[in-house]
């Protein structure tokens, strides 16, 4: 028996950092994305000599351990050790027995929540195999939990959701609390966002955990700057959410642009001088407004280019390094299945 799972990364487009306590505590957050067609892939083999293996092929690591009901959380396999232990504890109160690999279409620190979304992977694997009795906001409230509480990872909620649930969700966040809507898109609006949003790799990779503790910080000591931009962000959102539903797509850049500008006074380390020169570029060859992807810091960006300006914006992004990559938006969340062999 081969059992697998995949989830979607996603792409933020509004609202990014209130999903972050303590301002999701303190003021509710509000944020709206769309998972797109790169994703985290898990396969689990159950085995019977008693041992834990993890594998991760793409980079040619592979850790064992026999007969555990707990593994130290260190190394590379952090999050599938996470996971793993969370299971024994919670569910199965006896050791596993199995070989468990997986990979992601981006590289860590991207931007496109690929550690979120690789733990969502992992326990779907894991709910598939195990015949769990946990739906969606079971799944992605646990993989938080895993993340955030018992491996003390920095980070918000969105993440978990979005891999979870997929397609255009307006998420909201009061503490403890979320709310995914989905949002029915009509699929020209889809289709037309898709045509003119350029999704652009720096070819850099950032440590959130670093960036967020910063915007933490920033709320814990009542910085007035930084709490006022994520109440914009949270605007910024709503307006979103607005222009797809009513087909207001050409507004789109603006409202990228305007978030864009409120999520640098979020933390000082979101920007530095070359994000900020890519933008420049873009906007200069046609885009009408962007964002990085993500906390801030590296990884990927994204523009919206209008009518057939993504051509010339795409020439201005060659010079610095990077690459445009292809993507499509997707409807669905995480997937898993069962193969008998």
């Amino acid at each position: 028996m081969i059992v697998r799972s995949k989830a979607p990364l996603r792409l933020g487009l509004a609202g990014g950092g209130t999903d972050v306590s303590p301002y999701s505590d303190l003021y509710g957050g509000a944020i709206l994305n769309a998972t797109i067609s790169m994703y985290a892939y898990t396969t689990i083999e159950p085995t019977d000599d008693g041992r834990v293996e993890f594998l991760a092929p793409d980079k040619g690591l592979h850790e064992v351990y026999d007969n555990a009901t707990e593994v130290d959380t260190d190394g590379y396999f952090i999050l599938h050790k996470g996971v793993y232990n969370r299971i024994v504890r919670q569910f199965t109160h006896s050791p596993l027995s199995l070989r468990i690999s997986s990979f992601v279409d981006a590289p860590a620190g991207s931007g496109l929540g690929t550690s979120s979304t690789l733990v969502v992977s992992i326990l779907g694997a894991y709910v598939e195999w195990l015949k769990l009795p946990l739906g969606e906001y079971d799944i992605a409230r646990l993989a938080y939990e895993i993340e955030r509480e018992d491996l003390q990872l920095a980070g918000g909620k969105q993440d978990q959701y979005a891999a979870t649930f997929g397609g255009f969700n307006y998420m909201e966040f009061h503490g403890d609390n979320v709310i995914v809507n989905p949002l029915r898109v009509r699929q020209r609006y889809i289709d037309e966002l898709n045509h003119n949003l350029l999704l652009y790799y720096t070819d850099t990779s950032h440590v959130s955990a670093d960036i967020i503790r910063e915007q933490q910080q920033n709320v814990k000591n009542k910085k007035t700057s930084s709490i006022e931009s994520m109440h914009r962000l949270k605007e910024q959102a709503q307006q979103m959410k607005e222009a797809l539903l009513k087909g207001h797509v050409g507004d789109i850049g603006e409202i990228l642009n305007f978030g864009w500008q409120h999520k640098k006074q979020m933390a000082q380390s979101v920007s530095n001088e070359r994000i900020d020169a890519i933008y420049n570029a873009a906007i200069k060859a046609g885009a009408s407004g962007g964002k990085i992807s993500g906390a801030g810091g590296g990884g990927f960006m994204f523009f919206y280019c209008p009518v057939l300006s993504r051509f010339a914006v795409r020439e201005a992004l060659s010079h610095f390094g990077g690459e445009t990559k292809r993507y499509e938006f997707t409807s669905e969340g995480l997937k898993t299945w069962t193969i008998n062999n």
